[in-house]
């Protein structure tokens, strides 16, 4: 350091009050010069004065270190004690709590006492008047059979598919062994009302089959068109007569039918014989009805559209 003694240490420097007052070896404070004053002057400092400017005097760095390295180490000192005691008071809560639980538990605890009497005043005996448990018992054993009236099963019956159309549901369950395999009865009809102009023999085939209460489409086209049509949503399509109400489709020319648009007429009666009765209009009838009979030969000629 340029200002201090020579070979002088940082240790050494340490500031004091009484050397201030006491060290100097100059000028008029200097030590020999205090001796020169008299006694109660050079005893003016009090040593306890001395020590509190001690306290009060600036400290070195190394001085400020240590202090904090003090201060830190109690802080960390009183935050431990205080987390031991917090968790000891926690885990002693717990510990009366538990034991205040089975102490609850066992003071709810009642002795029961008999109350029941017979009518003559005596107190009923359990061994008298009851029977052990290990007595009684209860049988569980019996036999499970179909029985003659469930031996035979109809398996068919047994997934039927909900039919939307009861005159159809009927026909279907007539005709199970005869239908075509994947046919819907639920298919689209096509049905939107009666769009056929007045005494056409589509228009009385709609008449008639809405009067059955059996399927019919508002748009099959011509005559000749119906069976092709009436594939397209679904319908049974073939060449067997069936059931009254059957469809009969004549291609262009067929059994003196129109030679451009052909002809539809229903099957009103299936003789034993294969034969057929129908009904049928036309153009130039006004709306009346006419019947013709085909024989069983003729009839495999035409198509017939069922449901």
């Amino acid at each position: 350091m340029g200002h201090a003694a020579h070979k002088a240490t940082r240790s050494q420097h340490r500031f004091s009050v009484t050397d201030v007052f006491s060290k100097s070896s100059h000028g008029a404070h200097a030590a020999h010069a205090m001796r020169s004053v008299s006694a109660g002057s050079a005893a003016a400092i009090d040593p306890a004065l001395a020590a509190k400017l001690d306290e009060v005097a600036p400290l070195t760095r190394r001085a400020i270190r240590e202090s904090a390295r003090a201060a830190r180490r109690k802080t960390r000192f009183m935050a431990s004690g205080s987390f031991v005691a917090l968790a000891g008071a926690a885990a002693g809560a717990i510990s009366l709590s538990d034991m205040g639980a089975v102490t609850s538990v066992a003071s709810g605890t009642s002795t029961v006492q008999q109350a029941g009497r017979t009518g003559t005043g005596s107190v009923v005996s359990r061994s008298q008047q009851r029977t052990s448990l290990g007595s009684a018992g209860q049988t569980s054993s019996g036999n499970w059979s179909l029985g003659a009236s469930n031996s035979d099963l109809d398996v068919s019956q047994m997934s039927q598919t909900t039919i939307s159309n009861p005159v159809v549901a009927k026909l279907v369950e007539s005709d199970r062994n005869q239908l075509p395999s994947g046919f819907d009865p639920n298919h689209a009809t096509g049905d939107s009302g009666n769009q056929y102009s007045f005494s056409q023999c589509t228009w009385w085939a709609y008449v008639r089959r809405q009067q059955l209460g059996l399927p019919v489409g508002s748009h099959m086209g011509d005559g000749a068109q119906w069976a092709a049509s009436a594939r397209k949503l679904g319908y049974w399509v073939d060449s067997t007569p069936r059931h009254v109400g059957d469809v009969i489709v004549f291609q262009r020319g067929q059994y003196g039918s129109s030679t451009v648009y052909g002809h539809v007429a229903i099957v009103e009666q299936i003789n034993d014989d294969g034969s057929i009765a129908t009904s049928e209009c036309g153009a130039t009838l006004q709306g009346k009805t006419v019947s013709r009979t085909f024989t069983a030969d003729q009839a495999a000629q035409l198509q017939f559209i069922h449901y």
